[in-house]
């Protein structure tokens, strides 16, 4: 009986590692190539056979959801080591610079382009997060309050990752592997204007808000 015992739990324990394989492989395929690749190119990278996917996942669309459960708490999890609060960009570029987590930023990256429920929920997770260490600049006197924090803290959060996805859609890297690359061009472009906006602003008066809350029904009181 122990014997029988004994093989049972090495079949559970080659199951699982098939699974995370298969999941794993399939987190990078996506990350470089889109979320159009093919089971049977996934079954290869992994090395089993698509049917062997389709026994896990039961379709693509079920690899996918478990592709984007993965990433999420993964991403989150790394956010939660954080010791400093920071930006999404320094995020992303902190783990793209470490082999085993890139493959993280380039699904992640893909699936904003992709839209649908991971994305939404990336941005939801980021933009909470933003609003977190923004309070606690208002509060220590390092940033300036705003008349809706949570708005603000969504704009810059959307904003950011919108200017990301733009330059990284105009410079594509030359190794679609290369996320930490990728992120390294980008801040080394948009580093200086974007710095410079955030520290000295861009407009010298407030005369464009106060004509735009003229014409909002519900301004929000400061």
């Amino acid at each position: 009986m122990r014997s029988v015992s004994t093989n049972a739990a090495d079949t559970d324990r080659s199951d699982l590692t098939a699974r995370a394989r298969v999941r794993d492989a399939a987190v990078g395929l996506f990350g470089r190539s889109g979320f159009d690749v093919s089971v049977r190119s996934i079954a290869e990278a992994a090395g089993v056979s698509p049917g062997l996917i389709l026994h896990h996942f039961g379709s693509k669309q079920g690899l996918r959801e478990t592709c984007d459960e993965y990433v999420l708490h993964r991403i989150r999890e790394y956010k939660e080591q954080a010791v400093q609060p920071g930006s999404a960009n320094e995020l992303l570029l902190t783990m793209a610079s470490v082999e085993e987590s890139a493959p993280l930023v380039g699904y992640a990256l893909r699936s904003l382009q992709a839209g649908g429920d991971l994305a939404r929920s990336f941005i939801d997770h980021f933009a909470a997060d933003a609003e977190e260490w923004i309070a606690e600049g208002v509060r220590a006197g390092t940033i300036r309050p705003s008349l809706d924090e949570k708005a603000r803290a969504r704009y810059l959060t959307v904003q950011g990752f919108g200017a990301l996805l733009l330059d990284l859609t105009l410079n594509p890297p030359e190794d679609p592997s290369d996320f930490a690359g990728a992120m390294r061009g980008y801040l080394s472009r948009m580093g200086l204007p974007s710095t410079e906006l955030f520290t000295q602003g861009l407009l010298t008066d407030r005369s464009m808000l106060d004509a735009y809350l003229l014409y909002v029904s519900d301004p929000p009181q400061p």
